[in-house]
């Protein structure tokens, strides 16, 4: 992954949740009372680090140089049973689709799908309880309390999938970031070798009236992705969370359009079948280096599912495209 990206879709994070407060052990006192009973309050909850899903952040950027994560530490408890103050939470907003894994076992913990979606990742200790807890018929004046709980200190590991409506899939080289910067405002860099795109792209393309839908540009897989070659399972993992798959095929492949179109699927299919599932269209790209003679012998020869042949250069078959899959994600 390139430094000056802003896209980051891998962090790892320290965090630290807030130790409970400590019970008191007051005993009650006041003009009247020279030896009161216990009175002690509990000590305050430690604050817990959480998770919040916000649908306007597309990155872990915000969180690429926060390596220690702290909250704070409930405060003591106090006289005629008042509880402590709860350690303040810290509370991070993540992208949809971030995946929280323990940095040690490398078990998946959970998922923020949701916006708004709140869980706790690293909980705080709990606050010890007050001496009042303790008073029974045999001990009256009990003078002690519990301390709060530690809090825990852990490493995790946040990883994104993108959540688009539409995932590229093709060799590197198909046109999908010429196609991504033609159909919205993504500006991917483009240069004519194999895996220019080593980052997802994500775009967001305008659709009749006020409707636009998202796509994301993954980057070029090769046969092998599955079994890890190449840039291989970092970047299958954000087809997973697209709707819809697009599958491109250059025009100019040096392989027959549904030979290639067999090996993509076949990467798809060893790296997850459920991405079986998933609707699937095809956009035949630089179609513009085809005469009418030659879309008429492709066809012929095409596999069985919704097709377009599109030129993002010259701007051919792009409305088609949209249409198709504005039609696809929305079926």
């Amino acid at each position: 992954m390139s430094s000056g990206s802003n896209f980051v879709d891998y962090v790892k994070i320290c965090c630290r949740s807030g130790h409970g407060g400590a019970g008191s052990a007051h005993l009650h006192r006041d003009i009247l009372t020279s030896k009161g009973g216990p009175d002690g309050g509990d000590g305050g909850r430690g604050g817990h680090v959480i998770l919040k899903g916000s649908s306007q952040l597309w990155t872990l950027l915000h969180l690429k140089y926060r390596k220690h994560i702290i909250a704070e530490a409930g405060l003591s408890g106090g006289s005629s049973q008042k509880t402590g103050r709860n350690g303040k939470d810290e509370v991070l907003e993540v992208p949809l689709g971030t995946i929280v894994k323990n940095a040690e076992t490398g078990e998946v913990l959970f998922e923020i799908t949701t916006d708004g979606q709140e869980k706790i990742l690293t909980p705080g200790g709990r606050g010890g309880l007050g001496n009042w807890h303790f008073k029974s018929a045999t001990k009256q004046t009990p003078r002690y309390s519990q301390p709060g709980e530690d809090g825990r200190e852990e490493w995790m590991v946040l990883e994104l999938k993108v959540l688009a409506d539409v995932g590229l899939v093709g060799f590197p080289n198909a046109g999908k970031s010429t196609l991504l910067s033609v159909v919205s405002a993504a500006k991917p860099e483009i240069a004519d070798y194999p895996f220019t795109t080593l980052i997802p792209n994500l775009g967001i393309v305008s659709y009749r009236g006020s409707k636009s839908f998202i796509i994301a540009d993954i980057p070029g897989i090769i046969e092998g992705a599955s079994k890890g070659k190449g840039l291989g399972l970092r970047f299958l993992r954000h087809i997973e969370r697209n709707s819809v798959l697009l599958f491109m095929v250059p025009a100019d492949t040096s392989r027959r359009i549904p030979e290639e179109y067999e090996i993509l699927l076949n990467e798809l299919r060893q790296y997850n079948p459920e991405l079986m599932q998933k609707p699937r269209v095809l956009a035949i790209t630089k179609s513009d280096l085809l005469d009418d003679e030659l879309v008429a012998e492709i066809k012929k020869d095409l596999p069985n599912l919704a097709t377009v042949f599109i030129s993002s250069v010259a701007q051919k078959g792009l409305s088609e495209l949209k249409d198709l899959l504005w039609k696809t994600i929305n079926s």
